[in-house]
């Protein structure tokens, strides 16, 4: 059985010296003893003048066995004890007149020192300020781009247009298919527990149908795209600025916002309401499995309920939302992936804090966007 570290040594005292026995195994995984308590036993300076050492029952040893010692050492050197180190194994003397041969530089230590309430909150305004700012700048930016396009001398690729709406539409079917299937189920189910009480069963159509087509379908699409393909843009955007390839677009005298902004702007504006509205089909049918499985409803009188309670206008509103939450969560990612620094780091920085920002942004403006319509009765 493997010692305790109170057992790895024996002290024996003679006259005005004190010898220290090693035995086992000194190392990390093993248990180091405490210093402090080794310490404490040994007499003050008057009454030992000299510590040594026997290692003849030393096993194996680490760097447990040099931390050990060096802090043995210091205080001995505090308290004008000397040290007789001929008793150690020769590779532990050879580390230890190395660690005395290069003591350690004074301020090499990097020392976290707080800063006041006040600066923090300086630095954060200082920092919001000049974030509006260039968000504002690359609006702009982006606003000029669009009118060289209407005007056909934006300077893009086709290709690289026709990549970012497949990357940003036909390649999230299968997320949204789920997402917005659970949706519904979990609106017909959370709606059927407590409609089936007062036997109003059949308006979980209309739960479902209105929740859908005016928030729920843009808004979970939303959020879907912002961590997908919002992340992506500013990822992909990213490792082009620190890759310098952005700034060899500019040498080369193209706009990065036309060349890269614009394709994925575009991209995801166009998608986002065809997405929206697979999604709201996809949580009406979702509903209607539920509405199946634990109500009796047939499939032709779940459609018959939704056709009646949810027309045309509520789609459309929901096809509204998801164009401005388009272009939205696209802006979001191409602006922190064009903002971002010159490391690695700064890449994943950048992706969370698109994330981040088209999450509220979202959540802003339908939240803003609700209001208008309910405003104008619609």
């Amino acid at each position: 059985m493997p010692k305790s570290a109170a057992d790895k040594y024996q002290l024996q005292f003679i006259d005005h010296a004190v010898c220290l026995h090693f035995s086992g195994d000194w190392r990390f995984v093993d248990g180091i003893p405490d210093v402090d308590q080794l310490i404490e036993r040994l007499p003050n300076a008057e009454e030992c003048r000299l510590l040594s050492f026997n290692s003849e029952q030393l096993g194996k040893w680490d760097t447990g066995l040099m931390t050990f010692l060096i802090n043995l050492l210091d205080n001995c050197r505090q308290q004008q004890i000397s040290v007789d180190n001929a008793g150690l194994p020769a590779g532990v003397q050879k580390l230890l007149t190395l660690a005395a041969t290069v003591p350690e530089r004074k301020g090499v230590r990097r020392s976290v020192l707080g800063q006041p309430v006040l600066a923090r909150i300086g630095n954060v305004t200082i920092e919001m300020h000049r974030n509006w700012a260039n968000l504002l700048t690359f609006i702009g930016e982006i606003f000029f781009a669009l009118i060289n396009l209407l005007r056909g001398r934006a300077r893009f690729r086709a290709s690289d247009l026709f990549y970012q709406i497949e990357g940003a539409g036909p390649s999230a079917l299968v997320i949204i298919t789920l997402i917005s299937t659970l949706v519904g189920m979990i609106l017909a189910f959370v709606g059927a527990v407590q409609l089936r009480l007062f036997g109003a069963q059949i308006f979980i159509a209309n739960l479902v149908g209105l929740g859908m087509a005016r928030e729920m379908g843009a808004m979970m699409t939303a959020i879907i795209m912002a961590g997908r393909t919002g992340a992506a843009f500013a990822a992909q955007l990213g490792t082009m600025q620190v890759n310098e390839e952005i700034d060899a677009l500019k040498t080369m005298g193209i706009s990065p916002i036309e060349f890269l902004v614009l394709p994925r702007l575009l991209a995801l504006s166009l998608m986002m309401p065809l997405l929206c509205v697979y999604a709201d089909f996809m949580g009406i049918f979702g509903g209607a499995m539920v509405s199946a499985g634990m109500l009796d409803i047939s499939f032709f009188e779940y459609y018959q309920q939704v056709q009646t309670a949810v027309p045309l206008k509520h789609f459309i509103v929901g096809i509204i939302k998801a164009g401005i939450f388009g272009l939205l969560v696209a802006t979001s990612g191409c602006f922190r992936g064009m903002q971002c620094g010159r490391s690695a780091s700064s890449v994943g920085f950048a992706t969370t804090s698109s994330v981040v920002t088209s999450i509220v942004l979202i959540v802003v403006a339908d939240a803003i966007i609700t209001i208008i319509f309910q405003i104008l009765g619609y």
